[in-house]
């Protein structure tokens, strides 16, 4: 104990402490912190943090990150010496929790011995590799008409209400088995709409590879501002481990949004549609973390599924625009499709993936190479016929293909399609098999041609992943396949003989007999 004693050297720790001087909905103004940096964490009364925002001569604009009202003027604020941080590893894999990384469901603490800022720099242009590997998202039209590519940043956006979260939610469901990790940012959400996403995908087993983060509705506009950078830093521990990551943000208007509100508060100068002049960079910044690593730097990805709410169709608004800008294409969703019961609501005309086929199979490309063509040649037609012109024999044609095409490409919610299936069905569809079933009839046709991919043979399937285009042999016996699927559903011949046979009945009587006499009195 003398040893201890006389070891012992007294340290004096010197903590810096400011004074509230007002506090306002999710802002409050601080004083005496002279060496506070810029978004540097700070700690009010009752555990409560805090972001410098505004860092002035006189003063510092703080950005709450809990509720307001239990701060008053007067109370201490403290430094704490470092930047925002957020809990990351595989602890956090089937665990909902908010952008401080407490956990909202009931489990218990999260477990994790590793920490990342929330803001981190962009990797490197020489340490990113080209975009090469398909996401398949389980959809028809998007995997045939706009893929998606691991480490790709495609926007979703549309009118509320037009299925936007389903396409996401969907996309994660279809990653069981594919070893990608998911990352579900719900920003500024109802909490029964985040409630709902999270028991469908608890139901069909995504929560296993799934980490999601919310920040409610009714939460404070700080917390909705971070969420989305603290998800992407969970994400990039996951990337920088070599894995392969899929995150959405829903949505990013929510995050403007929230972020326009602390501007104004903070007396920031607002400008188009009172947004901030820096509102194209909080975006720009944060998908610039999303891409394919190079071999070297492990090879991970984060493919990034950014939402935006449109409002009347309206995509040159200012935040729509932005984010198109950004990302490396878009996938609209048209009210007027969902309107008339054609889900997912993608108008193939407005949506695009400029990646392109590089991030395409070659069998897809090799089976739905001409699809998108002959869909946009069908909906100019389909309005031209509208008018109610003479069509020739060709354009009668063209327009019956482009409606089983998109009867194809119709799909219910929750149900994502194997790649068998869709080479399957989209083969038939080239091949113009479905023109001649009725329209009435498209969905069980469609769906006897999936379920007849199961008898594609093995060593057919193991040629999807790796050949560069089917041969004629690999077709046949697909097309094949389809043919006898569809064989019920084709038109039996004697259907029309039979219906003139019908209209002669009537005319000349039963069993084709002469017409009765009438009597003469019943003439007169």
């Amino acid at each position: 104990m003398k040893r201890a004693r006389d070891a012992f050297a007294p340290r004096l720790a010197g903590r810096e402490i400011g004074t509230v001087t007002s506090v306002a909905t999710g802002i409050a103004k601080v004083s005496g912190l002279a060496n506070v940096g810029f978004e540097e964490l700070v700690k009010f009364p009752g555990e409560v943090l805090g972001l410098a925002f505004n860092v002035d001569e006189d003063e510092i604009g703080v950005v709450l990150l809990g509720d307001c009202w239990l701060l008053h003027a007067g109370d201490e604020v403290e430094r704490t010496g470092r930047v925002m941080d957020v809990t990351v590893g595989d602890g956090l894999i089937g665990r909902v929790i908010d952008p401080l990384g407490r956990p909202l469901d009931g489990k218990g603490r999260v477990v994790s011995s590793a920490r990342l800022p929330i803001e981190r720099p962009a990797p490197a242009i020489m340490d990113r590799a080209p975009v090469t590997v398909p996401l398949q998202s389980g959809l028809k039209v998007v995997d045939a008409l706009i893929p998606i590519g691991r480490g790709q940043r495609e926007l979703i956006l549309g009118d509320r209400q037009t299925g936007k979260t389903a396409i996401a939610v969907d996309t994660i469901k279809n990653q069981a088995g594919q070893n990608v990790v998911c990352v579900y940012c719900a920003i500024g959400q109802r909490a029964s709409a985040v409630a709902k996403a999270v028991a469908s995908l608890r139901a069909q087993g995504a929560m296993d590879y799934t980490v999601v983060v919310v920040a409610e509705g009714n939460d404070t506009p700080g917390l909705t501002y971070i969420a989305p950078y603290a998800a992407t830093s969970i994400a990039e521990h996951f990337m920088e481990a070599g894995r392969d990551v899929l995150i959405v943000y829903d949505d990013l208007t929510h995050h403007a949004r929230a972020y326009r509100e602390l501007s104004l508060l903070l007396r920031r100068p607002p400008g188009r549609e009172a947004f901030p002049g820096d509102i194209f960079y909080i975006h720009s910044r944060l998908l610039e973390r999303a891409t394919h690593l190079s071999a070297e730097k492990g090879g991970g990805s984060i493919t990034a599924l950014p939402i935006i709410e449109t409002e009347a169709q309206d995509i040159s608004a200012y935040i729509p625009t932005n984010l198109i800008s950004i990302t490396d294409g878009q996938i609209y969703l048209s009210p007027s499709l969902f309107e008339l019961g054609v889900l997912p609501a993608v108008d193939v005309a407005k949506s695009v993936s400029r990646v392109g086929g590089d991030a395409q199979r070659a069998t897809y490309r090799s089976v739905a190479g001409d699809l998108k063509l002959a869909y946009a040649q069908f909906e100019e037609l389909e309005t031209f016929a509208r008018f109610g012109a003479t069509l020739d024999p060709n354009t009668r044609a063209s327009i019956e293909h482009g409606r089983r095409i998109r009867a194809c490409l119709k799909q219910a919610e929750g149900a994502p399609v194997s790649m068998p299936e869709q080479i399957a069905v989209l083969l038939a569809l080239t091949a113009k098999l479905f023109d001649r079933i009725p329209l009435e009839r498209m969905g069980d046709a469609e769906h006897a041609v999936r379920e007849a991919a199961a008898q594609i043979p093995a060593a057919v399937r193991a040629r999807f992943d790796t050949a560069k285009s089917l041969d004629e042999g690999d077709r046949t016996s697909i097309l094949d396949l389809a043919r006898g699927a569809l064989a019920p559903f084709q038109p039996k011949p004697s259907d029309k003989p039979a219906a003139k046979k019908a209209g002669t009945e009537a005319k000349s009587g039963p069993n084709g007999a002469a017409p009765r006499e009438v009597p003469a009195e019943k003439k007169s």
